[in-house]
Parts: structure tokens; sequence; C-alpha cells
């Protein structure tokens, strides 16, 4: 009996000791995962930051200054050494962050999540993430000093890699149970990537399409207009165009083909924008020029921003870089500052394409069958076979859909003509734009810069305010680029583009002021076409309102506006509903939330509950109004809000108000009362199952994980105001992911914050130490260091020196 009791548990034992170290299913293996000596216990310790560390490949000692905030003053002798520990610091504090980006832009997340992400690396694969990424590389291979310090920054963050052990290896390394790879300078090629299909990766056509078959010319024109009635563009309405003299390319012959398109790709989440200004010194308070940007993105942890002092001997920059780019993204040196915004422009168009057989191996182009190109793709699967996929490439770009995947036409597909396809230099404006001392060195840095379409505001220590709206745009036909493309007719391919030099730009304004918001970039006056793609109405009005609004500003103004709750796509509607509406027919429940919203004062402050009123009102309004839009199996997109709100006051009695599924026919007065009841009984059960619903926490902003399904690493019911509308455009997961003012002086003074913090360690107290106070609105007052040998307000020092 006793060797039976021996056997037995030394089974028990072996059972428990294979459990703990290997994975069921999405289970890590807790044994690893729970070890004290190289488990999740190691990441409640913080990241040396003194000493001495010793860097095969620096050529000379670098010194890393940090302050309070855990921010790095990196101080090099030369470039490649600056790049060097510019990889190595970002990586010892954001190495997961960072691979996992590469990961998603290269559609390789199944490997470390499993199938659950096979849909998902197939959208990007099919994009064609990494042949962009392949391509920017090679022209960035085209300038050797620039790829020499893309090799440096790897060197960087494989120098921290090697350090790693099984203890100090990342938490979501751990939980995930997969090993960091040695960077490359293709990851920050895929970075980059990542950051234009975020931005750039918006694109409507296919669904106009559906819309133009459905609906007619007269009727989508009338939905989406080239312009709004009202429009206040990026650049000033009186700019004189005359010094442009490249003509728009002439209309060709050919048809749209109508085809009825189910499915297209997501676009990227509606949160993502941005604002930026520049005020010059004759409207500031101290003479100087003041700049301001706050770009609109995903909120999460860690935080896409890192901040960072870069300076050499030749430059001194400070500012938010990105985790697996080169240089400051939005910032300043001791001469200019620079912040951009998503220009929007519509730089993917689509083609139907024409294979001659299931083969797919030729497609008809120009009354010829061309060869086209096979990329095969595989993704490899976590526990599971790796999945083949076939991506069929023209001379238009990849297609996307094919009989393989989505589509159901035979032996056709629509392929993707896209900017991000190019092959730019893009990092290579983001080094210049750090050296840069002047307007002249600020234009010429941007001319390398193709994608994604950016509003690059300036400001200088000269005095100087400028905006140029960049990136490579095609010199379209008019109408060009807003439906499917005939993909074998010559005359619908892309014919040219619009020289740099006729980008449309301004340089010292003579209101005093440049300003971007996302925004229609121009008046109709410009002689290119670019139509209106879902730009911005609001938040761009408010903004230039305030800079017309009184004679001087200072930084409590910039702060002010960045975080200003006014709603006014609320105040453009309410009153007219409020003339217009028959409220004889409410109940007394609904009165009293009635009598409410009438006494908002249109601001979206936390406390108060007029916003939370109108979100659900408008939600129901906007959906009554275009139900036409909810067709099974075709793939629509409905008109802005700015356009449904035009045509409710405008023309209330159109037939596009009259809904659908009920025998009467409505009218726009209708609209506001139905929505208004359906409002009050929804926002009644959400007060039944979670409690009052003042701003706060009826929009329950919060600033989450990376990986979704990490509450805990999470943070929820944020305290801020404002949406989506409003300059302080906090929605539920999206918003100022980074709020930055600079003034400058010599040199530059300046304030900024974002959600998060410097560290991408949830076991430290520098992973989420800025929420709360840029919840408030409050900012950090950024050190801005000379020198090295300067003390003040540095916590540590580490030393970097050549092995």
């Amino acid at each position: 009996m006793k060797y039976l009791k021996f056997v037995v548990s030394l089974l028990l034992t072996a059972l428990v000791f294979y459990g703990l170290n290997n994975k069921f299913g999405s289970i890590p293996p807790i044994g690893k995962f729970l070890n004290p000596y190289t488990g999740i216990w190691q990441n409640e310790s913080e990241t040396k930051i003194d000493g001495t560390i010793a860097l095969a490949g620096l050529k000379e000692e670098v010194t890393v200054h940090y302050d309070e905030h855990l921010i790095p003053h990196v101080f090099a002798q030369n470039d490649l050494d600056l790049y060097r520990v510019q990889g190595y610091i970002t990586a010892k504090h954001r190495l997961w962050q960072m691979e996992f980006q590469t990961y998603g832009a290269a559609g390789r997340i199944s490997e470390i999540i499993g199938e659950v992400a096979l849909d998902y690396d197939r959208h990007q694969r099919r994009r064609g993430n990494v042949y962009g990424a392949e391509r920017a590389l090679k022209k960035m291979q085209e300038n050797p000093e620039l790829y020499s310090a893309l090799e440096a920054y790897a060197a960087g963050v494989n120098d921290f890699v090697n350090e790693l052990d099984g203890a100090n290896l990342p938490v979501e390394y751990k939980l995930l149970d997969y090993q960091p790879e040695f960077w490359t300078p293709l990851k920050s090629a895929l970075f980059l990537m990542y950051m234009t299909k975020d931005l750039a990766g918006g694109d409507n056509d296919l669904e106009y399409t559906n819309a133009l078959r459905i609906f007619g010319k007269e009727r989508f024109d009338l939905l989406f207009p080239d312009f709004f009635d009202t429009i206040d563009p990026v650049i000033p309405m009186e700019t004189d165009w005359s010094f442009i003299t490249t003509p728009i390319t002439p209309v060709p012959q050919g048809e749209t083909p109508l085809d009825t398109i189910a499915q297209t790709l997501p676009n990227p989440p509606p949160g993502i924008g941005s604002n930026n200004w520049a005020v010059s010194g004759k409207k500031t308070y101290s003479g100087n020029a003041i700049l301001a940007n706050d770009p609109h993105l995903k909120l999460n942890l860690p935080s896409i921003w890192y901040i960072m002092q870069l300076s050499t001997p030749e430059y001194n920059s400070f500012g938010a870089t990105l985790p697996g780019a080169l240089g400051v993204i939005s910032g300043f040196n001791n001469y200019i500052s620079w912040g951009e915004t998503n220009a929007t422009r519509d730089v993917m168009d689509w083609y139907k394409i024409e294979f001659r057989d299931a083969g797919m191996a030729e497609y008809r182009y120009d009354g010829k069958w061309e060869k086209s190109t096979l990329r095969v793709e595989e993704i490899k699967i976590k526990g599971q076979p790796s999945y083949i996929d076939s991506v069929y490439y023209t001379r238009h770009g990849p297609v996307v859909f094919d009989p393989n995947f989505r589509s159901e036409s035979g032996y056709s597909g629509y392929a993707m003509k896209w900017m991000g396809h190019e092959g730019g230099n893009t990092q290579s404006t983001f080094i210049k734009l750090n050296k840069s001392k002047n307007y002249s060195d600020y234009k010429e840095a941007l001319k390398n810069h193709i994608a994604p379409a950016q509003n690059f505001a300036f400001a200088s220590v000269d005095g100087d305010i400028a905006l140029w709206i960049q990136g490579k745009f095609p010199n379209k036909w008019k109408g060009q680029g807003k439906f499917l493309m005939d993909g074998s007719n010559p005359e619908h391919e892309w014919q040219g583009f619009i020289p740099q030099e006729f980008n449309a730009h301004t340089l010292n304004p003579e209101r005093g002021f440049v300003s971007s918001a996302n925004q229609h970039p121009v008046d109709p006056s410009y002689p290119y076409f670019v139509f209106n793609d879902f730009y911005e109405a609001y938040r761009n009005r408010i903004i230039n309102d305030f800079f017309t609004s009184k004679e001087t500003f200072d930084i409590q103004d910039f702060k002010n506006l960045q975080n200003n709750n006014y709603n006014l796509k609320a105040h453009e509607l309410l009153p007219f509903i409020f003339e217009t509406m028959d409220s004889t027919s409410l109940s007394g429940d609904e009165l009293v939330i009635y009598e409410k919203i009438k006494k908002w004062d249109f601001y979206n402050d936390i406390s108060k509950i007029g916003p939370s009123i109108w979100t659900s009102w408008w939600e129901e309004l906007y959906d009554l109004t275009w139900d036409e839009f909810n067709k099974e199996g075709v793939a629509l997109t409905k008109p802005t809000s700015y356009q449904t709100i035009h045509l409710l006051k405008t023309k209330g009695d159109d037939p596009f108000m009259d809904i659908v599924k009920t025998p009467e026919k409505e009218a726009a007065k209708d609209l506001f009362l139905i929505s208004f009841k359906n409002a009050v009984r929804s926002l009644s059960v959400w007060e039944e199952e979670n409690g009052e619903y003042n701003w706060q926490t009826y929009k329950g902003t919060y600033v989450g994980h990376l990986l979704q399904g990490l509450p805990a690493f999470s943070h929820f019911d944020l305290p801020i105001g404002g949406d989506g509308s409003t300059v302080n455009a906090a929605t539920k997961n999206h918003g100022p992911s980074w709020r930055m003012i600079v003034e400058m002086t010599s040199p530059p003074t300046a304030y900024g914050i974002y959600p998060g913090g410097q560290s991408g360690n949830p076991g430290s107290k520098y992973y989420d130490n800025f929420i709360e106070s840029w919840a408030r609105g409050n900012y950090l007052n950024l050190l801005f260091m000379q020198a090295k040998t300067n003390k003040e307000g540095i916590m540590a020092t580490q030393t970097l020196i050549p092995q």
C-alpha cells in the first residue's frame, strides 16, 4: 500500500508541475506567471535609472537625467549615440507596447493570442501594411545617414532586450507567454505604417458607391456635399492662390461601376482627430508666439506617447515621441515649435478588377490582360497550424476583396490604391524638424512627408507662425475618388500629383493666428479637387471664434481653450427643436426631463445632466433620420452630423425625414418628438441600472490597457468633460492624447500632459500618475534643460559609456 501511495503522490506532483508550467487554452502557465523569482511579482520593482551602463557600439559617453516625472533628458555628443540611447531608454520603459503595435501593423496578433485574431490579421495583410512598410524602408535606405540612425535606434532597443531575463521581462510577455524579438529598422517602418493606417486608412468610396446606386446622383449630392454651407477652413478664406500654375486633371470618359458591395474594411475609429494652433506675438500677452497641440487618439495604457528630451551639441529638442520612431514628433527645440493634426485628405481609392479566370493570375487593363503579382501571406496562429492567404497585387495595389475574401462577384475583386503604399520617408521629416531653426528649415523638413497627411502648425522665436497641409496628394479630376472606379480604364488612374509647393499653406496670416481641427482644408477657390470626406465642423469654429474674440491671449487662455467643453453642435440644433417641436403630448416625467435640457447652457461639464440628455436624444434622432440606410447586406455610411442638422433645419419635409417602417408621413418636427420619447425611455433604463446620469458617469471615459481584457491595468469613469464635438474632444475612449503649449521665449517655456505615465510597467507608480491631472485640465511644467550640467529638478542620472 505504501508504494501505491508513493506512486499516486508522484503522479499528482507531476500533474501539478505540468499544469503550472503549461498553457491551457488562453490561460498562461500559472506556475511561471506566479513564480516568486521570475513571475509577475518581479514587475512590482522599478526600473533602475541611475548608475553607469556600458553599451557596445556607443562612440562617446551619453548622460541621461531623469526628472521627477520619469522624463529622460538625453545628452549625447553625436546623432548615432543619441538615437541608440533613445531606442535603449524607450525599450527600457515601453518595450512590450512598441513591439505589440508592430505585431498589429504586420497582421501577427494571432501568433500571440490565437485564432480569435485571425480576421484582424487578414485585414492587415490584405491592406498591404507590410508591403507599404517594406517600400518605405527601401526609400529610407536611399538616405544612408537616416538608415544609420534607424540601425542605431534598433541596436539600442536590442541592447535592452539582451539585458532581459525571466525576472524582468515585461508583465504582458509573461501573461501571454511569449518572448520579445530583436528590433529591426523594418519594425520602425511597421510602426510608422501602424500610425498611417490609423490616421490615413479611412475611406468611404465603396459605401458612397452603394449610396449613389440606391439614391441617385441628385440625392447623393444633397447628403454628401463637397462643401458645407458654413465653412471656416484650415487655410484662411482670403488666401490668394494665383501662384499655382499646374492645372487640375481633366475629367475623363468612363462609367462608375455601380456594384452592390456587402462589406468593407473597418474604418479608423471616429474619435481620431486633433487640434493645433499658433498665435503671433501681436496677439499674445508677452509678444512671443505661442503654439498649442492636442492630438486626439485612442486613450490607451501604456500611452501612445513617451516624453523625452533629445540633445546633441547641434540641437536640443523636447516633446512627445512615439515608441518605435526616432526623434520628437510633437514638440519644440530652442528655435521652433511644431504640432500636427490629421489632414483627413482622401488618399485611398478603390478599383474594380476583372480577372481572366479563377486563378487570378491576369486582370484586364487597357483592353489587354496584365499579369498580377501573388504575395503569399503565412499567418501563424498560436497553438494551431498557420493560415495561408493569397493576396494578388495589381498596378492599383492589393486586391483586398476577391473570391477568397468577401467578394461574391465571380472573377472580380476590388483593389486598393493607397498613399500608404507609396514608400515615403516620413521619418526624415521629424528628424529634420528636431533640428530646424527657422521657417525655411521647417518648410524644407516637410517636403519628405508623404503619409499620413498632416496639418503642421509652426511657431518660432523669430515671431513667425505658419501652417502647411502636407502630404503627397493625387491631382484628381473633379469627383475622382468618391466612388469605385474602373480598374481596366487607364484614365481612371491617378494621373499625377499636386506639386509639393502648391500644397495649401499660410505664413503669418493677417488675422494673427493659424489653426486646424480636422476641418475642410480650403474653400472652393483652391484650384485642386478636395471634397468633403467627413471633415470636422464644430471644434474649428469654436477655436477660430475664440481667437477673434479679443486682442491678446495668455497661457491660461490656451489652457482654457484646450479644456473647453462648449457644445456648438447642440447649440445649433436644440433651440430650433424647442421652437418647432410640439411638446403638448409629453407625459409628466418627459416634461421634467424636457425642462432640464431647456435650461442646459450647452457645456459638457462632468456634473451636468444636460449633455447626457442631449447625447441620448441626438443618437435616437440621428438613427431615425437615416433609417433608409439600414439595409441588410449593403455597406453604407450615413451623412455627417453637420449635414444632418442642416437638413433637419432647412428641409424638414424632405422624404428622408419619413420613417420607413411606419404608415404615417413624418417630418423633422415629428422625428424630434419621437426621438425624445425614445431617449427618455433609454435614460430611465440607464438610471435604474447605473444611478444618476450626470455627464461623467453617463459618458464613462476610460483609459484602457492595449490588451482590452485587462481592466486591472486600466482606469475607468474619469472626471473629464467634453465630447467629440467640443475642443476638449474626450469621448468614451478617445480624446486629447497629449496636450502641449509652448511659448517661444528664449529658451521656450512649455507645458504638457497626457493620460498615462512614462512607465509601461503596471507595477510602477509612473504607469498612470498623469491621468487624474490630465482629466482635470492640469499641466506639467516641462523641464527643458539647456546643458547636461544642469542639476535642478533631476531625481536620478544614468551614464552610458562605450563598452
